[in-house]
């Protein structure tokens, strides 16, 4: 049986004069696209852009909320209670509801980013006040988590649809969290590389860590980062290698765990 994966990006990520990344360049490869929210990145103008090209090329709309931190790209921890980090969640989430039904789409997905991302793979607790309140406006919603880590058993907790990701450019830690990219080699930025260890991966169906570990996973969907230079070019490398080895690319179902 042909094994089927979703690639997903990051994008949306521009604010006001200010321009990141190539997101037409990623929506012409991506399946799915998550989409900053204007907390930690983008803005009004840039999210209903952002999302009429989303729905154009019938790509997966998700919605990417993050911390309060512009200047920081929402990279930077914070410490919050957890009702005000429920009503962030809710905030961005309407937000990103209502431009994609004004570009004549809808929100189907909801992946966190940034430094919420990493403390919600590392605290159930935190994990959960986040898809909470993402299910307390769309019982519905897929939540695209961290294969392997505290956001996926959040997930089985609450018994909501999933999609559990693993990471293209990215090196992992053995508890299956992501390397700081403070480190040497937290961060692969050659396609063939980003190709080749997808394609094990997926295959094995492992993440498989920079010590060599394999962590048995449900591998549903493969991020892209769209922030780096070499975004497109991984995205296209990841692709081509997948489809090289039989492996084809799709928008995610959302199954329960």
């Amino acid at each position: 049986m042909t094994r089927t994966v979703d690639l997903n990006a990051d994008m949306g990520e521009s604010f006001g004069a200010w321009s990141l990344g190539d997101d037409a360049g990623l929506l012409d490869i991506v399946t799915s696209a998550n989409i900053a929210c204007g907390y930690h990145a983008g803005d009004p103008d840039v999210m209903a852009a952002t999302m009429k090209h989303a729905v154009a090329k019938g790509t997966g709309i998700g919605a990417h909320p993050g911390f309060p931190d512009l200047q920081g790209f929402g990279r930077r921890r914070m410490s919050v209670p957890y009702g005000t980090l429920s009503n962030m969640v809710r905030y961005q989430l309407g937000a990103a509801q209502a431009m994609a039904r004004a570009a004549g789409g809808a929100v189907r997905h909801l992946k966190l980013h940034g430094a919420l991302a990493n403390m919600a793979s590392e605290d159930i607790a935190v994990a959960r006040a986040c898809y909470q309140a993402a299910l307390s406006v769309d019982p519905e919603i897929i939540v695209m988590v961290l294969a392997g880590t505290a956001q996926q058993q959040a997930v089985q907790e609450l018994g909501c649809r999933a999609a559990c990701e693993i990471f293209a450019d990215r090196a992992y830690n053995d508890d299956a969290t992501l390397v700081n990219r403070s480190l040497p080699g937290a961060v692969i930025y050659d396609p063939a590389e980003a190709g080749r260890r997808m394609v094990e991966m997926v295959r094995e169906g492992a993440i498989i860590t920079a010590a060599g570990k394999r962590i048995p996973a449900r591998i549903d969907t493969i991020c892209l980062h769209g922030d780096t230079s070499a975004a497109v070019a991984i995205a296209a490398g990841v692709k081509s290698a997948l489809r090289s080895n039989g492996l084809k690319t799709a928008i995610f179902g959302g199954a329960m765990l």
